[in-house]
């Protein structure tokens, strides 16, 4: 199977990854979470749904630059990852110094394939320019995905966005099962009306200290979200969650495994799991490392955790996938 080996782009992506939804707010630790409908394909709101929109909203260039460069440290007091986990911050949404690619990820809950796809269509200047919002609703208790239906809005406002899904037969990636009907040793189905935490814990202190990471088995104490843990040895990741789906876990791997295609889940696996997967990520120039890096890079490579620890495997295919579409923006109008 031919994938793409270039030096070391799995933790370039698994770091891009933490900087996007954990790196700046330093007491969360999810990486992703539970889909949900905001994930369907629509352009803006569908028009069966209620539109939702910030009670009032600041939008504004930080012209800092980025962190390696001096600039403000971007920070979010909400995780901006593709599910819903998180603390609710009595209907704040602040955000500093992201990128405005950042931002319609996060409104439009885009896996990596989608990403991919859509920044190889947009102006550099949404890649590269950064702004700050800062908005608030009346909502107190509003969930993420109301949030992310609030950018969209707020996105189609100040910069004229709009977009479409289209469906494309692309080259994927299928996930299957090793063996039919049988899981790894460390990926179970979620045990039915096991109730457990859905938002983020606590903030450590000096009189507080931080809840455990793990229950049982190794996995996490959050349920519906997906998490970096300790890992075994330095440079190694290990990534778990609790009662996440298999379309959430599907999506996940393209950026864990720096996969060159999307993939899709093909296990016929329904409900929802518990899983940990700890794997190495490639050295550089891929089997030719050298010896001082060697033991960096002893452990299981991604796909072949995926097998041993999960019980999964990845096969190349031809298969259907939803892109999004980029139809019009404009920089930032007004404030």
């Amino acid at each position: 199977m031919k994938m793409n080996r270039n030096s070391y782009r799995m933790g370039t992506a698994i770091s891009s990854l933490l900087a996007i939804i954990v790196g700046t707010t330093a007491f969360i630790r999810i990486v992703t979470a539970t889909e949900s409908a905001a994930q369907a394909p629509r352009s803006s709101q569908s028009h069966t749904e209620e539109k939702l929109t910030f009670d009032v909203a600041s939008v504004r260039q930080n012209k800092s630059g980025g962190a390696a460069d001096g600039g403000d440290e971007p920070r979010s007091n909400v995780p901006l990852g593709p599910g819903n986990v998180y603390s609710p911050t009595g209907g704040l949404f602040f955000v500093r110094n992201y990128t405005l690619l950042s931002y319609i990820t996060f409104a439009y809950k885009m896996t990596d394939g989608q990403l991919a796809a859509f920044r190889d269509r947009v102006p550099e200047w949404v890649i590269h320019d950064r702004f700050d919002i800062q908005a608030r609703t009346d909502k107190r208790d509003a969930t993420k995905d109301q949030l992310r239906l609030m950018l969209r809005s707020l996105l189609a406002e100040r910069f004229n966005l709009s977009v479409h899904y289209e469906t494309r037969q692309v080259s994927v990636y299928a996930l299957l099962m090793v063996k039919p009907g049988t899981m790894g040793p460390k990926f179970q189905k979620h045990p039915a009306h096991f109730d457990c935490p859905t938002t983020l814990p606590p903030t450590a202190s000096a009189s507080t200290p931080a809840p455990p990471e793990t229950v049982d088995n190794g996995f996490p104490t959050t349920c519906g979200g997906i998490v970096g843990l300790p890992a075994s040895a330095p440079h190694r990741y290990n990534i778990g969650g609790r009662s996440i789906t298999m379309g959430l876990l599907t999506n996940s791997l393209a950026g864990w495994g720096s996969l060159d295609r999307p993939v899709v889940d093909k296990t016929g696996l329904q409900g929802t799991y518990d899983f940990t997967l700890e794997f190495s990520p490639e050295s550089p120039g891929g089997s030719s490392a050298s010896s001082d890096l060697a033991t960096d890079f002893d452990g299981p490579t991604f796909q072949e955790a995926l097998k041993r620890q999960l019980g999964l495997k990845i096969e190349s295919q031809k298969g259907e996938v939803q892109v999004l579409v980029l139809d019009h923006i404009d920089h930032l109008i007004g404030n």
